[in-house]
């Protein structure tokens, strides 16, 4: 493994990374909520890539991983920025945006505002917006918490302990709201979801699919599957998504 490099913020806050060299477009690796730049899908795509000679950058978000940050004090629109800015720093023209779940919304970001930065765009169980909809459905007492402490405990499927949201990472959320948009995609896109995700409803997927607006844009539901798709049937139809582009 690649030892970690660190890219500095105007704030101090350092983003941890890991980068392979090699030819262009790479391959950036943007991964989901809690979940970081070492795990099982960036892995897979770090075999991939110095397999293939192909240039690949993954990260961590602040507040996740190796990288500087408070978790509970940082939000998608700290992230989306920081994937900007790392992109534009370290990577060499338009690079092909692997995002899983969240990260796949980061991605659809950077489509939507930054096409020069893309190549081509694949999604694993992808979730934009989905702090609208987490928000919808809190209670009377988290919404009482969230006025009242200035942030609320949601259990995790993931962890035993709860996760922490500020009420600032559902303001933030609102603004980068992209599933009701017509985005023009220049660039081929890649859907992969499962009709059996539990965290991420599949339907999600089609109505991403109808905002993509480009002449070479596919979803593939696989039945069954669920949200992390990182078993072996995950990781080839991730692989077979790259290599079709």
């Amino acid at each position: 493994m690649t030892p970690p490099q660190y890219y500095s913020l105007l704030d101090g806050l350092q983003i941890a990374y890991r980068q392979l060299p090699g030819w262009q477009p790479g391959i950036v690796f943007l991964p989901g909520l809690r979940s970081n730049m070492d795990g099982t899908k960036a892995n897979f795509l770090h075999a991939y890539c110095r397999r293939s000679g192909r240039a690949y950058l993954r990260f961590d978000y602040s507040g996740h991983g190796l990288s500087g940050g408070k978790y509970s004090e940082t939000t998608i629109l700290d992230w989306y920025r920081e994937t900007v800015l790392l992109i534009r720093a370290v990577a060499t023209g338009p690079q092909l945006l692997v995002g899983s779940s969240m990260g796949a919304w980061i991605g659809v970001l950077l489509a939507e505002r930054f096409p020069e930065l893309v190549s081509g765009f694949v999604g694993i169980a992808s979730a934009p917006d989905f702090t609208v909809s987490m928000e919808s459905e809190l209670t009377k007492a988290q919404r009482a918490d969230l006025v009242s402490n200035g942030h609320v405990d949601i259990p995790s499927d993931y962890d035993d302990e709860p996760t922490r949201f500020s009420s600032r990472f559902f303001v933030d959320g609102r603004g980068l709201q992209v599933t009701d948009k017509n985005i023009v995609t220049r660039f081929p896109v890649r859907l992969l979801h499962g009709t059996s995700d539990e965290v991420v409803d599949y339907r999600l997927a089609l109505k991403l699919l109808h905002c993509l607006d480009g002449d070479d844009v596919r979803l593939t539901l696989v039945r069954g599957a669920c949200h992390r798709m990182s078993d072996e049937a995950g990781l080839d139809m991730l692989r077979a998504a790259i290599d079709s582009m």
